[in-house]
């Protein structure tokens, strides 16, 4: 019996003393803490140097998505960071990705740094088919998902995020060795807030994710080291 997955815990917080607080009471269960837009923007950059100060990797996952040269050197300065994973959105297209990857190479060649974990967003778990049918897409989620994740994997990504759903259809094409990290995590019982696309911990594993992301389902507990407890528990196949 092996767990085959790892979880991340968000830190989806406006508050400093908040995130490090979560992380003092998870670590020994947990390493691996995702920063977003919500905390980095009230808190800046210095909330990583005060994470990994404590022992956390961090999944740097603030969606870059601008103009090749933006994106290119924002990424750079967040491998400066020393975070263990970042992501770009793949909507940025090809062109894009290959320059932040091409930028984050040469700068942690460089600098000696260890180069981060590169990652493309697909298609965010609270759109879904209406969604974008709203935005001018005629695609499925699926098919829009297995595209992009194609998209990412050519121009040198490592792997990508993507909602539960497509899981099994990302792995039986881009192989074992692409990276499935995915959101929209809700152990059985739990509220889906506002993800529209999901599964249960076992359920992603099962379909093939190196990484389950979990926020509220476990920040939002009356005791958060118990909640991850029970879903490190249920991701053991």
């Amino acid at each position: 019996m092996k767990r085959r997955a790892e979880l991340i815990v968000a830190l989806d917080t406006a508050s400093r003393d908040r995130a490090l607080g979560l992380v003092r009471t998870l670590r020994g269960q947990i390493s691996l803490f995702k920063v977003g837009l919500e905390l980095y923007t009230a808190v800046g950059p210095s909330i990583v140097k005060d994470l990994k100060d404590l022992g956390a990797e961090i999944f740097l996952d603030l969606k870059y998505h601008d103009i090749p040269n933006t994106v290119a050197r924002a990424s750079a300065e967040a491998a400066r960071l020393g975070v263990s994973m970042l992501d770009v959105h793949l909507s940025g297209g090809a062109t894009m990705v290959r320059r932040a990857v091409d930028e984050v190479e040469a700068v942690c060649s460089l600098n000696r740094i260890q180069r981060p974990v590169l990652l493309g967003i697909t298609l965010l778990t609270s759109l879904g088919e209406e969604s974008l049918a709203s935005l001018g897409l005629q695609r499925t989620p699926l098919e829009q998902v297995l595209t992009l994740a194609a998209l990412g994997k050519d121009a040198g990504l490592d792997g990508v995020v993507a909602s539960p759903r497509e899981l099994a259809a990302l792995r039986s094409k881009l192989g074992p060795d692409f990276i499935l990290v995915t959101p929209g995590i809700r152990p059985e019982g739990s509220s889906a807030d506002d993800q529209s696309r999901t599964l249960t911990p076992r359920e992603a594993v099962e379909a093939g994710a190196d990484y389950l992301v979990v926020g509220r389902p476990i920040t939002g507990a009356e005791n958060p080291s118990l909640a991850a407890r029970e879903i490190l528990r249920a991701i053991i196949l």
